[in-house]
């Protein structure tokens, strides 16, 4: 059997790797089977529940590896009011250094 995806320097090549349906592959630990991603604005994060009925929320595609924020009781936001609190976000981060910084 052909690969059908060339090696990146992660895992075996002889041991094929599993597709989960509507996961992203895992990037440097920030994301997990509990976890999903969502595109706002150019701009990927993984959300992923937290243990105070909240989301955190981890800027993939940010310049600062697992830099993100959380929020909470979130339970039963719509996809779009996920996406406007990853724009309040975003909105406060400064574009020099990729994080909110302190007054």
């Amino acid at each position: 059997m052909a690969e059908s995806y060339p090696d990146d320097g992660i895992g075996d090549r002889d041991t094929p790797a599993q597709a989960v349906p509507g996961l992203r592959p895992e990037t440097e630990g920030t994301a997990d089977a509990a976890s999903r991603t969502l595109d706002v604005d150019g701009e990927t994060f993984a959300l992923r529940p937290n243990d105070c009925d909240g989301t955190d929320y981890t800027w993939l595609s940010g310049p600062n590896p697992g830099y993100g924020f959380g929020m909470s009781p979130t339970a039963g936001l719509s996809v779009e009011e996920h996406r406007e609190n990853i724009r309040d976000f975003l909105a406060m981060v400064d574009p020099t250094t990729g994080r909110i910084e302190d007054d």
